[in-house]
């Protein structure tokens, strides 16, 4: 064999080593959101990732809330970043899910919401309200409500109560419970329902100027990143926590959803 031929080989052995070496380097992971804001703001986060980081994230959108998780607990997705810290708690309590929270994202203040009426004020006794089908988010509106003295749970419950608890309920309110991404359809149907933001600003409605009763921004349901346990000091995670932190994500999410969405960051 020729000493040419053997500096081709070699030559060639090295090109194939430090490609191999750029495609593992090459980073990429999967993101779970729920349409809306969370997609949106994923999109500008692995915008900066891949271009700061060396990062590519793949978005990958689910329609509800539980798919998430369990995708993520399955080894489908290396995170998720869709829901409030009570929320996960919950779903932790329930499915025992090895899920860890790394990093706040932003809090969308939930709403209520009518096409009947403009005013809680207006709204009559008697009247239908439709709340979230899960403890968390659905707690989460029946606080909102006895925080607005229109009803009043057993202290008992925490940040988790459910229509069981309610313990005093003066105005008779019908209250049922729906699937979270079905309640901006059931406007026509209910005379309020409680709308996560994130379905608000998905269906077209303005939180701002249509809630017609809203949490202020003290709210505790501050939404995260979360991973799986074993992923918790992954390099990866580092890079995906960096993008989203940057001034470019906050002032998107300021100037997008013009104070529908609080950066927690």
């Amino acid at each position: 064999m020729s000493s040419s031929f053997n500096n081709l080989l070699l030559s060639a052995v090295a090109i194939g080593a430090a490609t191999f070496s750029l495609a593992a380097q090459a980073e990429t992971i999967r993101g779970g959101v729920t349409p809306g804001p969370h997609a949106e703001i994923m999109e500008v986060v692995a915008e900066v990732a891949a271009e700061e980081q060396g990062l590519t994230i793949e978005i990958l959108e689910f329609s509800d809330y539980v798919i998430p998780n369990t995708a993520l607990a399955d080894g489908e997705l290396e995170f998720n970043s869709f829901q409030h810290e009570p929320y996960l708690d919950n779903q932790k309590a329930d499915r025992g899910f090895d899920i860890v929270s790394v990093g706040p994202t932003v809090v969308f203040p939930m709403g209520f919401y009518s096409n009947k009426y403009g005013s809680f004020d207006e709204v009559p006794d008697g009247a239908t309200i439709a709340i979230q089908n899960d403890p968390t988010n659905g707690g989460r509106a029946l606080l909102l409500l006895q925080s607005a003295g229109l009803l009043t749970v057993d202290e008992g419950a925490g940040l988790t109560p459910t229509i069981l608890d309610i313990v005093d309920n003066p105005h008779n309110f019908r209250i049922i419970e729906l699937e979270a991404a079905q309640l901006p359809r059931s406007l026509d149907d209910v005379d309020v329902a409680a709308v996560n933001t994130n379905y608000a600003v998905d269906a077209g409605m303005n939180p701002a100027e249509e809630a017609i009763l809203r949490e202020g921004a003290e709210s505790p349901y501050m939404n995260i990143i979360a991973v799986r346990g074993e992923d918790a000091d992954a390099e990866w995670l580092d890079k995906l926590v960096a993008a989203y932190h940057t001034d470019r994500v906050r002032d998107f999410i300021l100037e997008r959803f013009e104070g529908a969405a609080v950066p927690g960051f």
